[in-house]
Order: structure tokens, then sequence, then C-alpha cells
């Protein structure tokens, strides 16, 4: 048997451990019972950060993103479409204005800026808009 996924809710914020042969099995959360897998983008601030990013062990994109930030805007939707297409990756956006703090200590220097983590660690960037079939090849090949 496999050590089991960490993945937190989306909802509670709660760390659930989900054995990967039952990922497609919708898993729920053990606390407030809300899907895991939402297979859509969550908004994480300063205090969430960790524990959405650093803390599971199934593949995370980051978005860090702004309001004012014409191309992020165009990217959302397609950030939105990509999460509903990869249900077991777990799809974070972070409004850098809202939490310089986080954008400091990746040292995020233009926008829209997507991150690939993998337990914890940064193992990709890429910045600038991309549509949602492009974003997916690119975690592909970034995840094989």
């Amino acid at each position: 048997m496999t050590e089991p996924l960490m993945i937190p809710c989306p909802q509670c914020h709660a760390l659930n451990r989900v054995p990967a042969e039952r990922l497609d099995e919708g898993p729920v959360c053990g606390k407030c019972k809300q899907s895991l897998l939402p297979g859509e983008p969550i908004n994480v601030d300063s205090a969430w950060f960790g524990r959405h990013v650093l803390q599971p062990t199934i593949p995370v994109v980051v978005d860090f993103w702004a309001p004012w930030c014409g191309p992020c805007r165009m990217m959302a939707p397609q950030f939105a479409q990509a999460a509903q297409k990869a249900p077991k990756i777990h799809f974070v956006k972070v409004d850098t204005e809202a939490n310089p703090d986080i954008a400091a200590q990746y040292h995020i220097r233009s926008i829209p800026t997507i991150a690939l983590f993998v337990r914890g660690r940064e193992i990709a960037r890429q910045s600038g808009a991309m549509d949602a079939g492009r974003l997916l090849s690119w975690l592909q090949g970034h995840l094989q």
C-alpha cells in the first residue's frame, strides 16, 4: 500500500489523508464533508498559503495575480477551465496586491506568474498569460 496523500480542504482548510488509489472516488473532507478536489481554483491568503501550497502531497499550481492586471483577468477563466480538466491537481490563486508578503517571498516580478509546487517545493515557473490548453500542456510536461 502506498503512503496516503495529504490534501487540504478548500472549505475548512483541514488537512486530510487520502489513499492515492481512492483519488478517483471523489474524496471528501473528514471534517466538513465538502469535496477535496472541487475542480475549481481556490483563493488563498497569507494565513492559508502554507496549508494549501506547501503541505499537500498532490501537485499544486499557483496563479500569482492582481485585480488591476488586464492579462491576469483575461487568464482567470482559462485557469478555471484548466482546473476543471485536471481535478487531481490543486489550482490556487494568490492576489499579490492583497498578499505582498507571499509575492516578495517568491520573488514575483511580473504577473500573471504561474508556479508549480510538488510536495511543497516549487519545480517550475512561467510568467505571462496562457490559455487552458497551453497551461495543461505546460503542467503535463513538468509532472512527467
